[in-house]
């Protein structure tokens, strides 16, 4: 039973790259529940729906692509220098309250987010074994439990189950049945967290309004995380769990150290060093894990009723194990038909018909995680969004690398390094990459370097004599 319950290798079958989509569903709001905390409001329908129209993120990315591409010009006409309202102490209050409200919402999004995981995600040391996991992360919809879920079907245009009993209402997957994702918090808060993408492209402007230019890779940074959010929630593609949950953590570490900075409070470097890291593991690890639901299988219990059919005799004296599992109303109909309906009528022994009987036998059908080709879509805008991130951090490595080897090799009396030395090399290689990486997409952040924010800093209104005015 063991090797039913394991995860299998796959291809994705070529139909499912398909541009548009075909016959993709329209994305499935949230139900309205009690207001709380971690549900301080309900997402209206029409609102929900309306906002993942593909003009919404394609609209706002060109503005903010063309916007900035000519502030960028500006700045450098003008020697870049801040701008006025840049000294001001309502923009040092803003850009604080700005890294604070990041910081607390980013952290709310990861809580809901995590709650949600804990009461979806199956145990793999569980009975389910690891098919129980995968299907608990690529199958969004249904009730809890291996082979329960609901998902879509491109060929037919609807949604389907393999269970019995499945949780579909009115043709869509239910959405008061808790045990999956999309109803336990990916509906809710993947969707608000798309929203703040474009918020965060705030960031960027408090950037040029201190007379800096915005690098063409932070401006793809932003433009492709409001598509890859977009894309993620409107073809409702499983791996999109990981932008909302492992960004929402980072920023919410990042944001709060901005915080700190901006009131020149001192990091310890170490602290720096792993922030720095943890925001380039996300891209490279993310990258990884989302690509792999393309190319993982497992398989899913199936219920399949089977008939049977045994010979019935007029002179049988006793049923045997099978005729006692035929339905009372089908016997009930063969005894008048063998004996008439008149009483007392002599059995014809030389007659015999065969009585209905239904036998239940578990199967195993073998499943792909991701059977859309809206799920397909997303999954490789988000690979071709991270693939120039990667590329980038891979030749910041190489150039490290050599450059420190060749450096070592020249102080060095051995003339050849152990494996020690190679691994400190690849070390500070790797640093130097996450260093060169965080520069290019966060321009002016200077997390990596040990020192305060440099945007910070010169966001603090001085006063006439060039002195720092008392910290807010």
């Amino acid at each position: 039973m063991a090797e039913h319950f394991q995860l299998l290798r796959s291809t994705p079958d070529s139909s499912l790259f398909s541009f548009p989509p075909a016959n993709a569903p329209a994305p499935i709001a949230p139900v309205e529940v009690p207001t709380s905390i971690l549900r301080p409001f309900n997402i209206p329908e029409h609102i929900f729906t309306g906002a993942l129209d593909a003009k919404v993120p394609l609209t706002i990315a060109i503005l903010y692509a063309v916007t900035v591409k000519s502030l960028n010009i500006y700045n450098k006409s003008n020697g870049k220098k801040p701008w006025a309202i840049s000294k001001t102490r309502p923009f040092f209050a803003f850009v604080v309250l700005h890294n604070v409200f990041l910081c607390v919402y980013s952290a709310w999004t990861f809580w809901g987010m995590l709650a949600g995981m804990k009461r979806s995600i199956v145990n793999p040391t569980g009975p389910q074994g690891l098919a129980g996991t995968a299907d608990s992360f690529c199958r969004l919809h249904g009730s809890s439990g291996l082979g329960n879920s609901v998902y879509y079907n491109d060929t037919t245009s609807s949604f389907v189950s393999s269970a019995e009993n499945a949780a579909i209402v009115d043709g869509l997957p239910s959405g008061t049945v808790g045990g999956r994702l999309w109803n336990e918090g990916l509906a809710y808060y993947g969707w608000i967290f798309y929203l703040s993408k474009f918020y965060e492209v705030l960031d960027t402007f408090i950037i040029l309004a201190k007379g800096k230019l915005s690098s063409t890779l932070q401006t793809y940074h932003h433009a492709g995380a409001m598509l890859c959010m977009w894309a993620g929630m409107r073809y409702m593609s499983a791996p999109i769990w990981q932008f909302v949950l492992i960004n929402s953590f980072i920023h919410s570490l990042m944001y709060f150290y901005y915080t700190l900075t901006a009131f020149n409070i001192r990091v310890p470097t170490p602290v720096k060093r792993t922030l720095t890291s943890m925001q380039i593991t996300q891209f490279l690890v993310g990258a990884s894990n989302t690509v792999a639901h393309s190319f993982i299988s497992y398989k899913v219990p199936v219920t399949v009723i089977q008939k049977l059919s045994a010979p019935v005799g007029a002179t049988t004296a006793a049923p045997d194990a099978s005729q006692e599992t035929v339905v009372d109303g089908a016997v009930e109909s063969l005894k008048k038909f063998i004996w008439g309906a008149g009483e007392g009528a002599d059995p014809i022994a030389s007659q015999a018909v065969s009585a209905e009987a239904f036998a239940a036998e578990t199967q195993y059908i073998t499943q792909p995680c991701i059977m859309t080709t809206g799920e397909t879509f997303a999954i490789w805008l988000n690979v071709l969004y991270l693939a120039p991130l990667t590329y980038l951090f891979v030749s910041f490595f190489i150039a490290s690398y050599v450059k420190r080897s060749n450096a070592a090799s020249k102080t060095s009396h051995k003339g050849a390094h152990d494996v020690n030395a190679n691994i400190a090399l690849a070390e500070k290689a790797g640093w130097d990459a996450a260093k060169g990486i965080e520069k290019e997409i966060y321009d002016g952040a200077n997390m990596a370097n040990g020192s305060s924010d440099e945007a910070s800093r010169s966001s603090t209104p001085k006063k006439a004599n060039g002195k720092p005015r008392r910290k807010a």
